[in-house]
């Protein structure tokens, strides 16, 4: 049975999440600020962390980075009220698996830890993801290229590892904002091929393929 840590400080909010998640089969823990939460992360006796931003005595966004800095790799879903962009991309560039504004769904907070628990349990029974000389190192979160080890910003190594987990497979964008920002953008977003494009930097433009009409693939 998953254990999930819930870091929140509304009581309101975390008995909701918390009845709710237990009722689905899970084992929850309550803390109500970002010490303690980091201090209950770290330990290790959890499998996924509900975190909010706006938690007392050390912010949401400071626990991130310092879990993510120590290399603490337990699945993060972010919660909360902050819904700039500023804050969704600095929450997911620091290591979020995943973000959600309040006010939210239950149903599809619940669809969301269901997805980030599934897939850090195949990360574990397959740690790697390879593509010729290209390498995805799941635990470690390096990339090779040949000999060398190149560097990935969270959502650069999200979208290689989705191309890497669907082989020769075409990704349309609305697939990939999908499995990779796990929300809705504007449909005229083009934040898709501005990653593409960096990441085709890092690794080789050749390495992932345009489809005309369709999207991309990884070569």
């Amino acid at each position: 049975m998953s254990r999930i840590l819930i870091a929140e400080d509304d009581i309101h909010i975390a008995s909701f999440v918390g009845k709710g998640l237990r009722a689905a089969g899970y084992t929850t823990e309550h803390v109500a600020d970002g010490e303690t939460a980091l201090m209950m992360a770290r330990g290790g006796g959890f499998d996924m962390v509900v975190l909010d931003i706006g938690l007392p005595a050390m912010d949401g966004f400071t626990v991130l980075r310092q879990l993510r800095g120590e290399g603490v790799t337990t699945p993060v879903v972010v919660l909360t009220a902050r819904d700039s962009v500023r804050d969704t991309v600095a929450g997911l560039e620091g290591g979020a698996n995943d973000y959600m504004t309040k006010p939210f769904q239950f149903a599809e907070l619940l669809a969301r830890v269901r997805l980030r628990l599934q897939d850090d349990t195949a990360g574990s029974a397959d740690s790697s993801l390879t593509s010729g000389d290209l390498r995805l190192d799941l635990r470690s979160r390096r990339v090779h290229v040949g000999e060398s080890v190149v560097d990935l910003t969270a959502r650069e190594f999200a979208l290689l590892e989705t191309f890497l987990r669907h082989p020769d497979q075409v990704l349309s964008r609305e697939q990939i904002l999908g499995q990779v920002w796990g929300y809705d953008f504007d449909p005229a977003s083009n934040v898709v091929d501005v990653y593409v494009r960096a990441l085709r930097a890092k690794i080789g433009a050749e390495r992932v393929e345009t489809v005309r009409g369709m999207g991309y693939r990884v070569r």
